[in-house]
C-alpha cells in the first residue's frame, strides 16, 4: 500500500522470499509473527516476533521467510533523510533488536512502539493523520540517530541519483564471484577504460580494483563465519586468484589469518539464500488481528521515552592485574546525640540496619555522664540502694555490646567550664562503673574527642590546660584509650586558629585529630552564577588533603576522624529534599576513603535537629534517616559502596571496579555540582543528564548473569516519592508505610555472553548511581 507522503511507504506483508537488491533510503523490517532470515552482503540475521532490523541506504539484501510470517515495513526516502538531516549519508544505523547492547532494551521498545503508533495512525485517516504520521516517524529517527548512529561505509555515501554509479555497483555486487575486469565495465557501461578508472575513484573515494576486492572480502568472511567450507575453497568461491591472495588481504585488513579468525568467532552455521527464485514471492497483507495487535502494544507497554538529547560519552574500562589495589572502606560513627536515645526502639531498629548494610563501628554520643544520661541519685535508707543511676545507661552499653559497637564520646568544653571539678567527677564514677561492668577490653575501644569549635572566646592556655587534664585522667585509668581533640582548620589559610594552635606542641597528648569539611561553607547562596557553586568541587578531598600536609609539616601526623562534613545541599530543609546527590557523597567518600580513618553520620534527621538547640534545619551533618524512618539518599549511596567487594582493578572519577571470586563489581556515576535551587527546573536538569557507552576490556570470555541497581532521584529517592504523594489532608500509616518501602533503588537482571569485550549503555540521571554486580555463570 502507498502512503500518500511521499517520503514514506508503508505494508504489511507476508515474504516467502526476495530477490538480492540494493535498498534505497531507510527501510525497517518489523517482524510481527513467524519467522524470516535476511541475508546482507557480510551477514544473516534470523528475525522472529517482536524482532526489527534497519537496512541502511544503498545496502544489498534479499529476505526468506517461513509460512506464518507476517511483517511490517516502512520505508523512508532519501530525498526525506537528506532534507532534514545533513549528515546522512556519511552514517548508517546499527539497529537489531537482538544484538542491542545492555541500556538500549527501552530505545528498543520505543522504536516498536512507533512502528504501531505509525500503522494504527495510517489506517485510522482521520483529518490529521498525515501530521502524525510525520510526528511518529521523526520520533523513531531522533532516537536512531541519537543512540544507533554509526560512521557510514563508502557504500552509504555514493549519490544515489547516480543511476550508472548504482548499477555499476549493483553488478560488482552480483557478479564480485566471477572474473571482472576494469575493461570489462567500461565496456559494459560504454566508458573509456581511463574514465571509469577516476570516475570510480573520484566519487568512491577508493579505486576501483579494492573496491572489488573489499566486496569479495566482505563475503568470503560472511563464509568463513557461517559456512564449514575450507579456506581455500572460500577464496575460489568469491573470486580471488587463489588462497594467498585471499589470506594476505585478509591479514592486512583483520591483523590475523583467516584460521585464527575462525578459530576465535564461532557462530550458528548457515545456508546461503541465494538459490532464491529470481523474482520476489511476497503478498500485501491487510489484517484486522495484526491491527488488534498493534493497539495492545501500545496498552501493553506505557512506558514513555524522553526524546531529549543527552550527552554522550564513552567510558572505555580496561582491566589490568597489574592496576589491582585493595579496597580501602572507612568506619563509621554513627552520632546519636545523648546515649539516652539508645533506649528508643526506632533509633535501635535503626543502628541495627546501619550495622547490617554498612561499616560500623561507633556510635557517636556527647558527654554521656551528663544529667540525661545518668540522673541524680535517689535518697534511700537502704544499706546497699536496690537502684542505680547507672541502670538507663547500662542499658544503652549492653545494646551496644551485644552489637560489637564502641563508644565515639565528643566532650564540649563549654560543658565541662560550668563546673570543672564536677564534671571530671562524675566522668571518673562513670568510667569506674563501666570497667566494673564491662571490664577494660570494651572500655578500651572507645575513642574520646575534646571539642571547642572555631571561633572561640577561650584563650588557648584554658583549652590546653583542661585537655590535658582530661587526658590525664582518662589515661589513668584507661592507658590504651583514645583520647584526641577536634582542630578547626582554615582552608583558605591552611591552618588551624591561634586558639587551637597549642595542639601542634603537644603530639604526644593526643592520639587522633578530628576535623569538618562541608561543601556549603564556601557558598554563598545568595550568588546565582553557576562558577559559585563550582567552588564546592572536590572541596571534602582538597580540605582533607591541605590539613595532611599541615599537620606533616608540624610533624603531627595522626589519625584523621571526619567528624562533621557535608555535601552541597542548599541552606533550606526544602533544596535538602529536592537536590537529589546520592553519586555527591559517594564520590566524596571515595575521595577521602584512604585518608581518613572514620566518617561520622548522624542517624536521623529528628536527632540531628534536636542537637542544634536554637537551629531548626542543620546543614552540618549527613543524615541516614529521614522524620518518616525512610532511609535518605546518604545510605543507598554508602551501602553501595560497602557491597563493593575485592580488589580495584579500574577507577577514575565517576566509576570504580572491583575484581572478586564471584566475577566484577562496577560502579558508575554521574556527579554534578549546581546550585540546589535549581533542582526543581526538570529543563535545567535535562542538560545534566548524560548517556554513557561503557567497553570493559579484560573480562574473561564466559556466560555471566549482570545485576544492575539504578538509584537516581526517580528510584530510591524519598523525598521525590513524599512529594508525589502529599496531600494538604495529611498522610497516614499506609501512605507512610508505601513511601518508605517503595522508595528503594531499581533492580534490573540480564543474562550477558561475554566475548572479547563487555559493551553497554547507561542513561544518568543528575548524581545518579549504577551498580552492577557481574557474577560469573556455572
Amino acid at each position: 500500500m502507498n502512503n500518500p507522503l511521499s517520503d514514506f511507504q508503508i505494508s504489511f506483508q507476508h515474504i516467502d522470499a526476495t530477490v538480492p537488491r540494493i535498498n534505497k533510503g531507510i527501510q525497517i523490517i518489523f517482524v510481527l509473527s513467524g519467522k524470516i532470515k535476511i541475508e546482507t552482503s557480510d551477514r544473516f540475521y534470523h528475525m522472529e516476533e517482536n524482532d526489527l532490523l534497519v537496512i541502511n541506504r544503498n545496502q544489498l539484501y534479499q529476505v526468506q521467510g517461513d509460512e506464518e510470517n507476517r511483517i511490517m515495513v516502512l520505508s523512508i526516502s532519501d530525498g526525506f533523510m537528506e532534507h532534514h538531516y545533513e549528515n546522512y549519508r556519511n552514517h548508517r544505523f546499527e539497529c537489531y533488536s537482538r544484538e542491542v547492547d545492555l541500556g538500549r532494551e527501552e530505545k528498543i521498545l520505543a522504536i516498536r512502539k512507533l512502528l504501531a503508533n505509525v500503522m494504527i495512525s495510517y489506517y485510522r485517516q482521520d483529518e490529521s493523520y498525515q501530521i502524525e504520521l510525520t510526528s511518529y516517524i521523526c520520533q523513531l529517527l531522533l532516537i536512531l540517530i541519537r543512540s544507533f548512529k554509526a560512521e557510514g561505509s563508502i557504500i552509504q555515501k555514493i549519490d544515489t541519483g547516480d543511476r550508472r554509479l548504482l548499477q555499476i555497483i549493483d553488478y560488482m555486487e552480483r557478479n564480485y564471484d566471477q572474473m571482472i575486469t576494469l575493461e570489462e565495465i567500461a565496456s559494459k557501461y560504454f566508458l573509456s577504460t581511463s574514465y571509469l578508472s577516476r570516475y570510480f575513484k573520484q566519487n568512491m573515494g577508493i579505486g576501483f580494483s579494492r573496491y572489488l576486492m573489499n566486496i569479495r572480502l566482505k563475503h568470503g568472511m560472511k563464509e568463513l563465519l557461517y559456512t564449514d567450507d575450507s579456506i581455500s575453497q572460500i577464496a575460489m568461491n568469491n573470486g580471488f586468484p587463489n588462497t594467498k591472495a585471499f589470506s594476505t588481504l585478509f591479514k592486512e585488513v583483520h591483523g590475523v589469518t583467516p584460521h585464527v579468525y575462525r578459530d576465535t568467532h564461532n557462530v550458528q552455521k548457515e545456508d546461503s539464500v541465494q538459490t532464491y527464485s529470481k523474482e520476489d514471492v511476497s503478498h500485501l497483507i491487510q489484517s484486522s488481528e495484526i491491527i488488534e495487535r498493534l493497539s495492545n502494544m501500545n496498552v501493553d507497554d506505557q512506558k514513555s521515552y524522553n526524546l531529549t538529547e543527552l550527552r554522550y560519552e564513552k567510558l572505555p574500562i580496561a582491566l589490568s592485574d597489574l592496576a589491582k589495589v585493595n579496597l580501602h572502606y572507612p568506619d563509621h560513627i554513627l552520632i546519636v546525640g545523648e546515649i539516652s536515645e539508645l533506649l528508643k526502639e526506632d533509633v535501635r531498629s535503626q543502628i541495627i540496619e546501619v550495622k547490617k548494610d554498612l561499616q560500623l563501628r561507633f556510635i557517636g554520643v556527647r558527654h554521656p555522664s551528663s544529667s540525661t544520661g545518668i540522673p541524680p541519685e535517689v535518697e534511700t535508707d537502704e544499706e546497699i540502694p536496690t537502684t542505680s543511676p547507672y541502670f538507663n545507661i547500662d542499658n544503652a552499653l549492653e545494646f551496644m555490646r551485644n552489637h560489637d559497637l564502641s563508644l565515639f564520646i565528643r566532650i564540649d568544653y563549654i560543658d565541662i567550664s560550668r563546673d570543672g571539678e564536677q564534671y571530671f567527677t562524675k566522668l571518673v564514677q562513670f568510667i569506674r562503673h563501666c570497667l566494673q561492668r564491662y571490664g577494660e577490653s570494651f572500655v578500651k575501644q572507645w575513642h574520646v574527642l575534646f571539642y571547642e569549635p572555631y571561633p572561640t572566646v577561650v584563650d588557648a592556655i584554658e583549652l590546653k590546660r583542661t585537655y590535658i587534664k582530661l587526658h590525664e585522667i582518662l589515661k589513668t585509668m584507661i592507658p590504651s584509650i583514645q583520647v584526641g581533640v577536634y582542630m578547626p582548620f582554615s582552608f583558605i589559610k591552611e591552618k588551624t586558629s591561634t586558639h587551637h594552635e597549642w595542639q601542634l606542641e603537644h603530639g604526644e597528648l593526643i592520639d587522633f585529630i578530628g576535623y569538618n569539611a562541608n561543601q556549603n561553607e564556601v557558598i554563598d547562596f545568595e550568588e546565582t552564577a553557576e562558577k559559585e557553586f563550582e567552588l564546592a568541587k572536590d572541596y571534602i578531598k582538597e580540605k582533607t588533603n591541605k590539613l595532611k600536609l599541615y599537620l606533616k609539616r608540624n610533624h603531627l601526623e595522626k589519625p584523621l576522624h571526619l567528624v562533621a562534613w557535608n555535601t552541597l545541599s542548599g541552606n533550606t530543609r526544602y533544596t535538602n529534599g529536592t537536590f537529589f546527590r546520592g553519586a555527591l557523597v559517594l564520590q566524596n567518600i571515595l575521595d577521602i576513603s584512604r585518608d581518613v580513618t572514620t566518617i561520622a553520620l548522624w542517624i536521623n534527621t529528628i536527632t540531628h535537629e534536636q542537637s542544634g538547640r536554637d537551629l531548626r534545619y542543620r546543614m552540618d551533618g549527613v543524615e541516614l534517616f529521614h522524620y518518616l524512618k525512610g532511609k535518605r539518599p546518604a545510605y543507598f549511596a554508602l551501602m553501595f559502596l560497602k557491597r563493593l567487594q575485592g580488589e580495584i582493578v579500574a577507577q577514575d572519577q565517576n566509576y570504580v571496579m572491583t575484581k572478586n571470586d564471584r566475577g566484577y563489581q562496577l560502579i558508575i556515576m554521574n556527579t554534578t555540582i549546581i546550585n540546589p535551587y535549581l533542582s526543581t527546573e526538570e529543563a535545567f536538569l535535562q542538560r545534566l543528564h548524560k548517556e554513557v557507552h561503557v567497553t570493559v576490556s579484560g573480562i574473561p570470555k564466559g556466560d555471566y548473569q549482570i545485576r544492575k541497581q539504578v538509584f537516581d532521584k526517580n528510584n530510591g529517592a524519598l523525598y521525590t516519592k513524599w512529594r508525589n504523594l502529599n496531600s494538604k489532608y495529611g498522610m497516614d500509616a499506609e501512605i507512610i508505610d508505601y513511601i518508605i518501602h517503595s522508595s528503594r533503588p531499581s533492580l534490573e537482571i540480564f543474562d550477558e555472553s561475554i566475548e572479547d569485550e563487555w559493551s553497554f549503555y547507561s542513561n544518568l540521571t543528575s548524581n545518579a548511581i549504577h551498580f552492577f554486580d557481574i557474577r560469573k555463570a556455572y
